[in-house]
């Protein structure tokens, strides 16, 4: 259950999971990403677990841990002391009392309440590197837009210093969100799963309506837009699937380019520290040169597709 307490309505503060610097990718040249808490969607494959929640939360890593047991001292829960993993994050509140005492950083809280002002003293660090590079922030998560009034006052900040912007979005937002960050907005990633709204409902937790109806309107905007497509061996990686996402974003005006990523799983040690459970473990990426295969076969009718992005 989300802790509203936790929110600030105006948007001056936020919940930040990671702020990551001399980033290369999630926009052009060298990027700071800031990820937000809190997602609407649960996909299958999420690399960035942590997100999903838009609480602060424990997360545990069993090969830092020394052992001392001053965890289990202060947990007012008994979660500490649990053996197993996802026993223990039923139990944990949360409080951050163990990882306040681990000497180890085995146990740590993902999540902290950020203001607006802190973000902006993080991101003009690399100011130097935006203009060498042509780079600039770019938000992320999560799903930046369910906290939009922080994420709009992160980029006005941005724009106001003449720092490129970006947003990574899944799209299953009001569209009030996007309202409120287009006027600072250099580039929108929209990510798109699949077409079929049945299929998307079962790999991420809910319908696609809502995702393609902002997809529509977004790209009506000024603002520039990519498509992006995680594609996901045995789950949305035929031809069939990837054509579909091909000709809805022929529909899109103004949208030129299309964003296969590579599945990967590099979050997978994510989840047991979160305790929870990753379902895709036998799951194999596709070969690069399988995924520029398809690449090719998709671009057609002037719609640029690579792979990457």
């Amino acid at each position: 259950m989300t802790d509203t307490s936790r929110r600030d309505p105006s948007g001056r503060t936020g919940l930040v999971s990671n702020i990551q610097r001399y980033s290369i990718h999630d926009g052009p040249g060298i990027r700071t990403m800031v990820f937000l808490k809190g997602c609407p969607l649960a996909c299958l494959w999420c690399s960035n677990p942590e997100g999903q929640s838009p609480d602060p939360e424990l997360k545990l890593n069993p090969v830092l841990c020394i052992g001392c047991g001053r965890c289990a001292e202060v947990c007012p829960t008994g979660a500490a002391a649990e053996e197993d993993r996802r026993r223990a994050a039923q139990k944990c509140t949360a409080c951050g009392a163990c990882a306040s005492v681990c000497p180890s950083g085995a146990r740590r809280m993902v999540g902290r309440i950020m203001t607006v002002e802190e973000v902006m003293a993080e991101i003009v660090k690399d100011t130097p590197f935006y203009r060498r590079s042509g780079g600039g922030v770019t938000l992320t998560g999560g799903e930046p837009l369910l906290q939009a009034e922080f994420a709009a006052r992160i980029l006005r900040g941005c724009a106001e210093k003449g720092i490129d912007t970006a947003l990574e979005t899944c799209g299953a937002v009001a569209w009030s969100g996007f309202e409120l960050v287009l006027p600072f907005l250099d580039l929108v990633l929209f990510d798109l799963k699949m077409i079929d709204p049945d299929r998307h409902r079962k790999l991420t937790g809910r319908s696609n309506r809502q995702i393609l109806k902002n997809a529509a309107r977004l790209a009506t905007s000024p603002v520039e837009m990519v498509v992006r497509v995680p594609v996901i061996p045995g789950l949305n990686d035929s031809l069939e699937s990837l054509q579909e996402v091909v000709d809805f974003t022929r529909t899109l005006p103004g949208v030129a380019e299309i964003h296969l990523l590579p599945y990967h799983r590099l979050g997978q040690p994510k989840y047991n520290q979160l305790g929870k459970v990753y379902e895709l473990t036998t799951l194999k990426a596709l070969e690069q040169e399988e995924l520029a295969a398809r690449a090719r076969e998709l671009e057609t009718g002037g719609l640029e597709v690579q792979v990457g992005g």
